[in-house]
């Protein structure tokens, strides 16, 4: 479904991907993993076109989505969660929802899948009328996942979703990921500081450093690897 070749991104002058190359299969959830500034977000916006990498290929569905701006990649399947959420805190959780479909005209399809994520969050639809940055953090977390599960994706991206939430929380959303994969057949591409927790739910795994793509496993191969149990799982 997606893949990148050798692809190179820069902040100005900085290099922050090297060569990354990787794939993704229909119906898969990967994991990407690192240490901070290895990398793992430039990836991803790499992939929905906020960073558009310097030389390299990303293919999507078999289309070259490099040189397309952000918002026709959005239109082909792609969605992304971004990392600290970036809601609209002063709209109500409702039109940040409606935000999330702006591209689509499907009435009876957006408000299918505004009943699904009302079903996967019920806490949202309790406080449909609310200012989003009202919300506490993992409900705002919830809200952006939301927001962009109503451009009804191919492909989410997940940057850092358990980012500064409480454990219990944590276990909720991963859980949800898990079964917005298997209900929706989903594709998902999740980036995340907890190894373990994403690892466990993956079907496979890169592990990223300093820009370059290091190991690609088997999610369960990668929690058994000596290396990633003591650099990322704290083993």
């Amino acid at each position: 479904m997606l893949e990148l070749h050798k692809v190179h991104s820069y902040y100005g002058n900085i290099q922050a991907l090297k060569g990354v190359s990787l794939k993704i299969n229909e119906g898969e959830i990967i994991s990407l993993i690192g240490a901070n500034g290895a990398g793992k977000s430039t990836t991803l916006m790499s992939v929905c076109g906020i960073v558009s990498p310097r030389s390299g290929k990303i293919s999507f569905e078999g289309r070259s989505i490099h040189q397309l701006p952000a918002d026709q990649i959005v239109t082909l399947g792609i969605s992304q969660v971004p990392e600290g959420r970036h809601i609209f805190p002063h709209l109500s959780v409702r039109e940040n929802l409606d935000m999330g479909a702006f591209l689509r005209t499907d009435k009876d399809g957006i408000k299918r899948d505004l009943d699904y994520v009302f079903s996967l969050f019920p806490i949202l639809a309790e406080r449909s009328g609310q200012a989003g940055g009202n919300l506490s953090g993992g409900e705002q977390q919830m809200l952006a996942m939301s927001r962009a599960l109503m451009a009804r994706p191919k492909l989410l991206l997940l940057d850092e979703p358990s980012m500064g939430l409480a454990p219990l929380i944590i276990q909720q959303i991963f859980d949800i990921i898990k079964k917005i994969n298997q209900e929706q057949n989903t594709t998902i591409f999740l980036v995340e500081q907890n190894a373990y927790q994403a690892l466990q739910i993956s079907d496979r795994g890169y592990v990223i450093e300093n820009g370059h793509i290091t190991l690609a496993q088997d999610a369960s191969e990668l929690m058994q690897n000596p290396a990633v149990q003591k650099a990322y799982l704290g083993i």
